[in-house]
């Protein structure tokens, strides 16, 4: 698989080969979603050899892909739910992620368990613990034979006791009165939007035609044959390319809809076009998660090492990520529209005070360098009223809405993969029934060849006098494609320095971001090619020039669009600022709202 760019031009290749199917001549399959799932779901068909086509409303991962814990894991609390069948699938997953198709990307992260009670809790918690790392180890030697058991490379390390003097030592920033010991284990941690954004680009070096900011307004079914009355065939869908308000029809043989917390609005379209259809459908749950970052100097601890804690109504994680932290999450039922999802201040509060419950120094509004809100798209069980969203399993479910058209919905960031190839799998049964994944085979863009690089660390510093912690950034954004990023720097030196207030993040990166990964607008940039938004307290404002500056020439952004990008991004921080300082959801999304009309008018120029 060679490396393929994704950019303005190859976005207007896509739509162009989108346009260009027929009744006679449709794609294989069609995939509507940008998240995980759909660049998964388009990335396993491409494996297979069939034609596939991408198509995403906003940016890829701009919903709920971008805004996760960034934790890929198997997941504690379901063990306490007795979910052991979704344990052991996402520790499988989890494990193949870290050994071979993302390497890069995913890595160990140890945490730490703390004990109130020095006999019960070290009993009961290591118990479930002990469990977590059997089914790991189980679900890497299956199908391996034994010899995998001892090979360390394959999983993370088993977990690890330890006193009161030694957890003081690992994680001093904890409550050294409160806990009286701990236990270590490991799971591993993500950019949740560098590993969709590597999946597209992957799916679209296989073949697959990928088009961001592209509405699907409606679906079209097939006007003739002996189901045209009854239940007609989906064979493609109405869309608008968001930039340029074009509208055209994509044609598919099959469609895959894995759209998230959109679900049902999509599905809702799908069934207008045949109400006198049976509109089955799956059900979505919004549950929103909530997540604040402080500076690194807030929480002292040894480099490296978390932090998870239960709470009354879901886990507290504690999560270095480099020069700040991560802290939350939250489980609440979001009843507002699902494209304005923002922290409150009642949800800021509540992460602060569980915190606080567990830290040794208190954190404060003031330590908050950034926030952010995603939606779980949990499946709504088909017998409850009003079910708590913190009891939903996280089970994915594959339905077909009608002929030619499949929707996926439910699982976590951890499964997609299984998800991915569940779902196509389903779509395709009927018209390609031999075509098999590779995704277990096929390392992601990035993975193959990662460890010569990571060998070369100590060169590459050297080089060119990054330190230890800039290396070790790229090496786990890019992986193999670092030789790309070192390409634009040995060709203008000067993308080696870094961007002003841009914590650490180099020129060159930017620059990459639009020639390579599809970034289309300044908020593409801040918040998903570079995570500035959550990183420093301005959310990226006083980088914004230089950054606007540097891929103008790229975009082609003359000075009017330039001007429009500078105020949409601001607009958008102002909002979500203000968000943050609303009572309810109801006025945080009001809030939200007030940027969208900038942004809007943004895209129809």
């Amino acid at each position: 698989m060679q490396p393929r760019p994704l950019n303005p031009t190859t976005r207007t290749a896509a739509l162009n080969a989108l346009e260009a199917t027929t009744p006679e001549k449709p794609l294989d399959l069609l995939v509507i979603g940008g998240g995980v799932v759909g660049a998964a779901a388009a990335f396993d068909a491409a494996t297979r050899g069939l034609t596939v086509g991408l198509v995403e409303a906003r940016d890829l991962a701009q919903g709920t892909s971008s805004r996760s814990s960034k934790l890929v894991h198997g997941g504690l609390r379901y063990l306490q739910m007795l979910d052991f069948k979704l344990v052991a699938e996402a520790l499988r997953e989890r494990n193949l992620l870290m050994s071979h198709t993302a390497p890069h990307l995913v890595r160990p992260l140890p945490f730490i368990f703390p004990f109130e009670k020095r006999v019960v809790d070290r009993a009961f918690i290591g118990s479930g613990v002990g469990l977590y790392d059997g089914l790991s180890v189980g679900a890497t030697a299956r199908g391996k034979g034994l010899r995998s058991i001892f090979n360390r490379a394959t999983r993370a390390p088993l977990h690890r006791h330890m006193s009161r003097k030694g957890l003081a030592q690992r994680f001093p920033g904890l409550n050294q009165k409160k806990f009286v010991g701990a236990l270590e284990y490991f799971d591993a941690q993500v950019d949740d939007a560098r590993l969709v954004l590597t999946l597209a680009r992957s799916a679209h070096s296989l073949g697959a035609a990928v088009a961001t900011r592209t509405e699907v307004l409606d679906y079209v079914r097939q006007t003739a044959g002996p189901e045209a009355s009854t239940d007609p065939r989906v064979t493609g869908v109405v869309v608008r390319d968001r930039e340029t308000s074009r509208e055209f029809t994509i044609h598919a043989s099959e469609t895959l809809l894995a759209a998230g917390a959109w679900t049902g609005e999509q599905q809702e379209r799908a069934h207008a076009a045949a109400p006198e259809a049976e509109a089955p459908g799956l059900k979505v749950l919004a549950s929103k998660g909530v997540h604040i970052t402080v500076a690194a100097d807030k929480i002292p601890a040894q480099e490296n090492v978390g932090v998870i804690s239960q709470t009354e109504k879901s886990v507290l994680f504690i999560i270095p990520m480099g020069r700040y932290w991560s802290i939350g999450t939250t489980d609440t039922s979001w009843r507002e529209p699902v494209d304005v999802p923002a922290p409150n201040a009642k949800d800021i509060d509540y992460v602060l005070e569980h915190a606080n419950a567990v830290l040794q120094t208190r954190l404060t509004r003031e330590d908050i360098i950034g926030t952010w809100a995603g939606l779980r798209p949990l499946l709504q069980p088909v017998d409850a009223n009003e079910a708590s969203s913190a009891k939903i399993s996280r089970e994915h479910t594959v339905m077909r809405l009608a002929p030619g058209l499949t929707s996926v919905a439910g699982g976590k960031l951890t499964t997609y993969r299984s998800m991915a190839e569940d779902a196509v799998d389903f779509a395709i049964a009927q018209r390609f029934r031999n075509r098999l994944s590779l995704t277990k085979q096929l390392p992601l863009l990035g993975g193959q060849g990662y460890g010569e690089w990571e060998d070369g660390a100590q060169q590459l510093s050297e080089r060119f006098g990054f330190s230890a912690e800039t290396v070790d950034r790229l090496l786990h954004r890019y992986g193999s494609l670092l030789g790309e990023l070192i390409e634009l720097i040995d060709t203008e030196p000067s993308l080696a320095e870094e961007v002003s207030g841009a914590a650490g993040y180099l020129r060159a990166e930017f620059i990459y971001a639009a020639r390579h990964e599809g970034a289309l607008h300044l908020e593409d940039l801040m918040e998903r090619r570079t995570r500035l938004f959550h990183e420093v307290s301005d959310r990226g404002l006083a980088a914004a020039d230089e950054v606007i500056a540097l891929v103008a020439p790229e975009l082609g952004w003359d000075a009017n669009r330039r001007a429009h990008e500078k105020q949409s991004y601001s607009s958008y921080v102002d909002a979500h600022l203000q968000a943050e300082r609303t009572a309810s959801d109801t006025e945080a999304a009001q809030a939200m709202r007030q940027a969208l009309p900038v942004h809007q008018q943004l895209l129809s120029t």
